[in-house]
């Protein structure tokens, strides 16, 4: 799938010409992380539980993008789950409620697994360490990162890792295409897409009922994998808009959105069986 410039909707309010002089990027930094605090949303008390501890206040990275204002609702269907889908459908659910917990092991197993993925070669000095801020979270401990969206987040992570090493390897090292001089950072945007699509397939509300919802429950039920393959997908979509838009740090909110809005169209498309069949798919093996 080819993504036009011409199909995004970039904020030009943000734009700034790139100034080389240390000092004055150094500035620029420090008032768009305030930016994000004082622009960012209160998640909705609506949400599904893993959403009741989404961050807000300072370096409310994750969660506070999303309103329901921000997006069209469309006409609602009823849909009859056969039980295949139910059961998938009510096990997706089960992971979206599960919070991420830095006392368990095996979480902090899963954690270890996807710095050892992104950097094989380089040994971690701890679980609370200012190495992971190499692979794009906020601070030291990731796991405070993880308040915003739970132990799916770091799965859909891991699974993009594994499944598609060299489109994952892309994005975190951000290899492809003209870069901005501050770049979305990789984990913590990953949570962001992960809680983007967890909003928009409904899945915080029981029974989808939009179209790309109903769509994507009934490829759920031909592959369990259906979400974190889609997940991969809305990553990989997300990295080419941002290219596309020229965007830079304070932009994200902005590709975020556009992305949503074009996963919602492919999604809606006619004899889409698999999400492999989905036009963005290959932008997996670019």
């Amino acid at each position: 799938m080819r993504l036009r410039r011409r199909q995004c909707i970039p904020s030009c309010s943000s734009r700034q010409r790139v100034d080389e002089d240390d000092i004055f990027w150094t500035k620029r930094k420090d008032d768009d992380k305030l930016a994000w605090s004082q622009n960012s949303a209160q998640v909705t008390s609506d949400s599904v539980p893993c959403f009741s501890n989404a961050m807000v206040g300072p370096r409310s990275w994750i969660g506070g993008l999303f309103n329901n204002k921000l997006f069209g609702g469309g006409k609602s269907t009823e849909i009859t789950l056969n039980p295949v889908q139910a059961a998938r459908l009510q096990r997706l659910q089960e992971r979206m409620s599960m919070p991420f917990d830095e006392t368990r092991i095996d979480h902090q197993a899963s954690l270890l697994a996807l710095w050892k993925i992104a950097f094989p070669n380089v040994p971690l000095s701890g679980f609370i360490s200012e190495q992971w801020k190499e692979m794009g979270w906020q601070g030291c401990n990731p796991s405070t990162d993880f308040r915003g969206c739970g132990f799916i987040s770091l799965e859909n992570l891991l699974f993009f890792a594994r499944t598609f090493p060299a489109c994952f390897f892309r994005l975190l090292f951000k290899k492809g295409g003209k870069r901005a001089a501050w770049e979305y950072p990789f984990a913590v945007a990953g949570i962001n897409v992960s809680f983007m699509l967890i909003q928009m397939l409904d899945l915080a509300t029981g029974k989808p009922k939009a179209r790309p919802a109903i769509n994507f429950v009934r490829i759920l039920g031909e592959d369990e994998n259906a979400f974190d393959i889609l997940y991969c997908v809305a990553f990989a979509m997300m990295d080419a808009q941002w290219l596309a838009m020229e965007a830079s740090y304070m932009e994200f909110n902005d590709v975020l959105r556009t992305t949503r809005i074009q996963l919602e169209r492919e999604l809606c498309l006619e004899d889409i069986k698999r999400i492999s069949d989905i036009p963005a798919y290959d932008l997996l093996f670019r």
